[in-house]
């Protein structure tokens, strides 16, 4: 069981083993192989509900200490995504640390993928920041436990176009609370990231005729999606002062925190980054002390864990895309819930997902 005291209370984090017990993890498995310069961390957060998934990502981290904190983060995330879906699945993560475009390589997935099959089932991989379906049928080749493969060899392919609709239906939701419409048509939004699933969300925004900026670290990126959809460029630091109405993190997590809180002009925070609160108990707080309505992360970000899923059951596009529509009604019920209750909206989403995983631990064994 996931209990929100293991989130609440403030644990030693100066050792491996503190940063692992502050959110309850079952298992973390350290992967290293020296032919092929593989480093890489496996999370698996909770399998109560059925094996963990979740994407590995590829960055170039500052210190294996902040790599750890990632995947500890990040798999929690999963759990919660997973529950509050309505998904059989448990929550994972892994980070491979390197320069995705420098350090991939085939040997090195594949490597990978033989750390994923080691683990028996427990651990269902899948595309993430960093990597590809590319990389995913390379670690295909050393076992049956991904997803996320390419639509020519049976997959569901990129879910990126289904993770930005699901944000798209949180962002109409937390409008719809905001306005009283849904509508999207000449609000100002600032898009933090417009890589995968930014650009998806870009082109969805635009197509509502909203003002949209956006900001991102390739230039290269920022040219391509301005030019298809008329955005405007803005600085990496400059998206939090701007005068918009909604604010969309689609990049890294932790944006929202004690120096950018206090810069927002902004009326909602929805976006696709996981993560987005640097510390739940205080900036969720302080969101709602500054009026601004935040929709869950991990609520409005899980298309692309809906879609993978429903890769493992046998794809159906259409149904994948109408469960990610339902995020919609989600996002409202939990602000509902967090109003009738007292919360900060990713505490209230944070329970309601708690309570499925508590229900279910009572009639069956983790995975």
């Amino acid at each position: 069981m996931v209990e929100i005291k293991e989130v609440e209370l403030k644990k030693d984090t100066s050792s491996i083993f503190g940063q692992i017990s502050e959110y309850n993890h079952e298992k973390v498995v350290f992967c290293h192989d020296h032919d092929t310069g593989l480093k890489a961390i496996i999370g698996i957060h909770n399998t109560v509900l059925g094996p963990a998934l979740g994407g590995t990502r590829m960055w170039s981290y500052a210190s294996d200490a902040e790599a750890l904190n990632d995947v500890l983060r990040l798999s929690r995330g999963m759990t919660y995504k997973a529950a509050i879906s309505g998904l059989n699945l448990g929550g994972g993560k892994a980070v491979i640390i390197g320069d995705a475009k420098k350090d991939k390589s085939e040997a090195l997935m594949r490597r990978y993928g033989r750390f994923v099959k080691n683990l028996n089932g427990a651990y269902i991989t899948a595309e993430d920041v960093g990597t590809t379906t590319k990389d995913m049928e390379y670690i295909k080749m050393e076992t049956d436990h991904v997803a996320g493969l390419p639509e020519a060899v049976g997959g569901s392919g990129d879910p990126s176009p289904v993770t930005a609709y699901g944000t798209y239906m949180g962002m109409k939701a937390a409008a719809k609370k905001a306005y009283g419409s849904d509508s999207l048509e000449g609000k100002k939004i600032s898009v933090q990231g417009v890589g995968h699933v930014g650009g998806y969300l870009v082109e969805l925004l635009a197509k509502e005729n909203a003002q949209i900026f956006i900001t991102d670290i390739y230039e290269d990126r920022l040219r391509e999606i301005s030019g298809k959809y008329g955005a405007k460029v803005v600085g990496m630091d400059e998206i939090y002062d701007l005068d918009v109405d909604i604010y969309s993190p689609c990049a890294l997590g932790a944006t929202i925190n004690d120096n950018t809180i206090s810069r927002l002009k902004c009326q909602i925070i929805a976006g696709s980054a996981n993560n987005q609160l640097r510390d739940e108990d205080i900036h969720g707080p302080a969101l709602i002390e500054k009026g601004i309505i935040y929709a869950p992360d991990f609520l409005i970000n899980a298309g692309g864990l809906i879609n993978v899923y429903s890769e493992l059951q046998g794809y159906n596009r259409e149904s994948a895309y109408s469960q990610t529509e339902r995020i919609y009604g989600y996002t409202l019920d939990i602000f509902e819930l967090a109003e009738k209750e007292g919360l900060h909206n990713q505490l209230a989403a944070m329970k309601l997902a708690e309570k499925r995983i508590d229900s279910i631990s009572k009639i069956k064994a983790k995975y």
